[in-house]
């Protein structure tokens, strides 16, 4: 005699069915404080996790693609007023590079804090690196959709004996300094004011404490010696998205060259596209 097999999905023989449910009606859920509470947290979680998103990400973007353009607009008119003064005598093409080496124009002009006086282009930074320098290092000027580089105070300018030292945020508003940990020995950093064009060469980097304030003077950690060479020092913050410590990246001046000469020939054509 053979058993017949339950049927698919219903009750073992021997056990009682399962009681029907009333039909309409489900089991209410009950809702705790605990619950409500885990909620809320994870609600918040998400919104601050989106600002976050939006401010080291979305905000850089925009605020980098502004202070891009401020600086190619700077750069553009001081072409144009050199172009207006007819100083130049020759296509840019036609212009001879000197046997000797000229001497660097250096502006000693003492700056208001957030005035604008230079551009800085490092290529290895991207085709879109130029930002504008101005003076000072507070928020004001690091933090601006249209500046982006401060200057420090009582440092040398761009050109002079001794230290021309400049700041700028690694990861927020814009990340002027972003790569700063890819420069590679030779790499060209380039500084333009209305007098011309300063190309400095990456020499080398390190790393220090935020109260190690003598990479600042005109011999860097050396307060006491007499400068004689030309040099940038470009500072940030280190790790990325900290502040507990200084990225510091030294650079030599190795030519100069006036407004009327226009740009390094190595640049030229980026920067003419700057003004379009």
């Amino acid at each position: 005699m053979s058993v017949s097999p339950p049927a698919v999905g219903g009750p073992l023989d021997g056990l009682p069915p399962d009681r029907p449910q009333p039909e309409g009606r489900r089991p209410r859920r009950r809702v705790s404080v605990a619950g409500v509470l885990g909620e809320l947290l994870l609600t918040a979680g998400a919104v601050i996790m989106l600002f976050l998103g939006w401010q080291l990400w979305w905000n850089d973007a925009i605020v980098a693609g502004q202070q891009s353009s401020a600086a190619s607009q700077l750069s553009s008119q001081w072409s144009e007023q050199q172009a207006g003064r007819g100083s130049v005598s020759t296509p840019r093409a036609q212009f001879v590079e000197p046997e000797q080496p000229i001497e660097p124009v250096v502006d000693t002009t003492r700056h208001s804090n957030a005035e604008a006086f230079a551009v800085m282009y490092v290529p290895r930074f991207g085709d879109d690196s130029q930002r504008t320098i101005a003076e000072g290092t507070g928020l004001d000027v690091l933090n601006s959709a249209d500046l982006g580089v401060g200057h420090y105070p009582g440092t040398q300018a761009p050109g002079e004996v001794g230290n021309f030292a400049i700041a700028s945020h690694r990861s927020a508003y814009s990340g002027g300094m972003h790569e700063i940990e890819q420069l590679q020995l030779g790499d060209a950093i380039y500084v333009q004011t209305k007098h011309g064009w300063y190309t400095y060469r990456f020499h080398d980097l390190e790393y220090v404490t935020p109260q190690t304030v003598e990479v600042l003077a005109p011999v860097p950690h050396h307060p006491e010696l007499t400068p004689t060479d030309r040099i940038i020092t470009l500072t940030s913050c280190n790790p990325l998205y900290s502040t507990d410590e200084r990225v510091i990246a030294y650079g030599v001046l190795e030519s100069w060259q006036p407004a009327a000469a226009g740009a390094p020939a190595e640049i030229a054509d980026i920067v003419a596209g700057w003004g379009v």
